[in-house]
């Protein structure tokens, strides 16, 4: 456990020295645009929250949460991949388990620190177009939270993949190469539940407002499945790191 925490607190310390983290801004900058902008017409009054979240949530969780799970994930090795820095981190008495759940905790807390802010924009969009109600945080904070949760799986295939590749920009490239299919994957019922990169807008929108594709598995059995994907892929992508000569 000790060196769990002392690999996330150099984690930290790294993310801290660099802008990286601002990237976490981008993605509830720009739902809070969409949510602002949509003009809801011809939605009933009853629906005016789930509409809202929804085209909120359409970008936030198709596109740019799967792509900053890739950019984060890659980052967190990015220091280790130059001048030898695998070989003198795993010189410190600290075993490559803690050092890979250090990265990927690092990882998952700046997803999560997105949804958080996700949540303030959702707020501030139901306030400022007078949602009947107020702020609807029985759909708001679960749309939210499961959408960091389907991030997860994502983000220990993501960093096992950027473990094994030096470079920086290849495993961005291939994860916007699997995150571009989204918009064809999320119509199949049978596809789209098990395709990592849609998992994120599945378990967002799972708030009954589409009714085609993926969007009609129960969200239970999604769930489910984002459960299951991350553990195969922790599994896997540590049995990788632990097995490599770095």
């Amino acid at each position: 456990m000790g060196g769990f925490m002392q690999m996330l607190a150099s984690e930290r310390l790294k993310l801290s020295k660099s802008p990286i983290w601002l990237l976490v801004l981008v993605s509830p900058l720009i739902s809070l645009a969409i949510g602002m902008l949509d003009s809801l017409n011809n939605v009933a009054e009853e629906d005016v929250g789930k509409a809202l979240l929804s085209s909120m949530s359409m970008l936030h969780g198709m596109l740019l949460m799967p792509i900053m799970t890739g950019i984060l994930s890659a980052f967190v090795c990015r220091y280790e991949h130059g001048g030898g820095g695998w070989k003198q981190l795993l010189s410190l008495p600290v075993s490559r388990t803690s050092v890979y759940t250090a990265k990927l905790s690092a990882v998952a807390l700046l997803l999560l620190a997105g949804q958080l802010l996700f949540v303030g924009a959702a707020s501030v969009v139901f306030l400022a177009k007078g949602v009947e109600g107020g702020i609807a945080w029985e759909l708001i904070l679960p749309s939210a939270f499961s959408g960091w949760a389907a991030c997860l799986p994502l983000a220990a295939l993501q960093l096992g993949i950027s473990i094994g590749w030096s470079s920086f920009a290849a495993p961005l490239v291939v994860n916007v190469m699997l995150t571009l299919p989204n918009m064809l994957v999320v119509n199949s019922a049978k596809f789209g539940p098990f395709y990592p990169w849609a998992q994120p807008v599945l378990l967002m929108l799972s708030n009954g407002t589409m009714d085609f594709g993926g969007f009609t598995v129960p969200f239970l059995a999604l769930l489910l499945t984002v459960g299951g994907s991350f553990i195969v892929f922790t599994a896997g992508s540590l049995v990788y790191f632990r097995r490599k000569e770095l």
